[in-house]
């Protein structure tokens, strides 16, 4: 599976559990941290736990193991890393603070439109 077949996996398995504001970022040309940022806020510490797990959960059954994992005991910022692919699941006012969208944003984001429910 390629890192953009990851990134869109994980935004999709996010948009499943009715995650808001669903971003990938290609960051290969202006990082060496990986290849795509996936960017995604939940309404509440809960549903921010289960975007992340549900993540987890998709990538893993389609054989991608996280290599590590950030922020799972805060709820209000979890990262996954998944060496080419970071998946950054926030609550939103975590999400206004660190403002991942501006830092990104020389990035070239993906379109979801095919791939992600209305």
């Amino acid at each position: 599976m390629t890192s953009l077949e990851t990134a869109v996996l994980a935004a999709k398995a996010i948009d499943g559990k009715k995650g808001l504001n669903i971003q990938v970022i290609e960051i290969t040309d202006i990082s060496v941290l990986a290849d795509y940022m996936v960017i995604a806020t939940g309404n509440s510490s809960t549903h921010v736990k289960a975007l992340a797990d549900e993540v987890e959960y998709q990538l893993d059954k389609s054989g991608i193991s996280v290599s590590h994992i950030e922020g799972y005991r805060s709820n209000t910022w979890i990262l996954l890393d998944y060496i080419d692919v970071i998946v950054n699941v926030f609550d939103e006012e975590a999400r206004a603070f660190y403002d991942l969208d501006r830092m990104w944003q020389d990035g070239k984001p993906v379109d979801l439109s095919s791939v992600l429910t209305d």
